[in-house]
């Protein structure tokens, strides 16, 4: 209410409570370990999703292929989280298709499994696009070089079409690995339950609860901004790592 020079200021106040908490090594181990481990199981997925779709010949049976794997990108994010909860029920398909009752979404050595496999399947035939078209507009003479030469399926994938679509991989591997700290909220928050926290509880639905609900605005807008921080170190570090493993040309 007093505004930003009529404040008292705190100076590094916040970022001590928030270091010190008992719960941060815990949040920031979850948000971490789901980001890591959704790009390191989601970034090859759209790569071979383009690589198949590039074999098929039929124009048609490729557009009825990218229709069915495009959709779930559409679906509202608190649809899929519905849908998730119904199929994991203890009445859902799932269990009854195990002949089993348990319920998935209470258990936390689950959660993590759950959040990065649906959200590979709404978002991996999409972002399948840009290596789609870059294998398109990739040089046929190669491919049919390569094909007269004697090279079968895996060694024209190898030599031909990877190579073609290297720069998209390797600026598109930058830029998910620089957002490893940018979990979306809502997903997170919509699959939480009170028995999955220990994993489910990452730094953006800490920073809504303890901002929003508890009204700490200094506070968790200090959190935010530490989360903000550490997705640039992340960012500038990977850019450097890919400079010096692609003869120093870096984004």
């Amino acid at each position: 209410m007093k505004g930003i020079l009529g404040s008292e200021w705190v100076g590094f106040s916040y970022f001590q409570r928030f270091l010190s908490s008992p719960d941060f090594m815990n949040y920031l181990m979850n948000t971490l370990k789901l980001s890591a481990y959704g790009l390191l199981w989601g970034f090859p997925v759209p790569i071979l999703l383009a690589l198949l779709l590039n074999q098929v010949k039929s124009t048609g049976i490729k557009k009825n292929i990218q229709l069915l794997i495009y959709a779930p990108n559409f679906i509202s994010v608190i649809v899929l989280c519905g849908m998730v909860r119904m199929f994991l029920s203890p009445v859902g398909p799932l269990n009854k298709l195990l002949g089993i009752t348990t319920n998935w979404m209470t258990m936390p050595q689950s959660f993590r499994t759950i959040y990065i496999a649906s959200g590979i399947w709404q978002t991996a035939g999409w972002s399948s696009i840009m290596y789609t078209a870059a294998l398109a507009n990739s040089s046929k003479e190669l491919e049919e070089a390569a094909t007269v030469d004697g090279a079968n399926i895996l060694q024209q994938i190898w030599y031909v079409q990877l190579p073609a679509i290297k720069n998209i991989i390797v600026i598109q591997f930058i830029l998910q690995a620089g957002n490893i700290m940018s979990i979306g909220f809502e997903k997170a928050y919509a699959l939480q339950t009170d028995m999955n926290l220990p994993a489910s509880e990452i730094l953006s639905t800490y920073v809504y609860r303890i901002g929003l609900l508890n009204g700490d605005y200094g506070y968790s807008t200090a959190v935010g901004l530490f989360n903000s921080i550490v997705n640039v170190i992340l960012l500038v570090a990977v850019n450097w790592i890919v400079a010096k493993l692609n003869d120093g040309e870096g984004i």
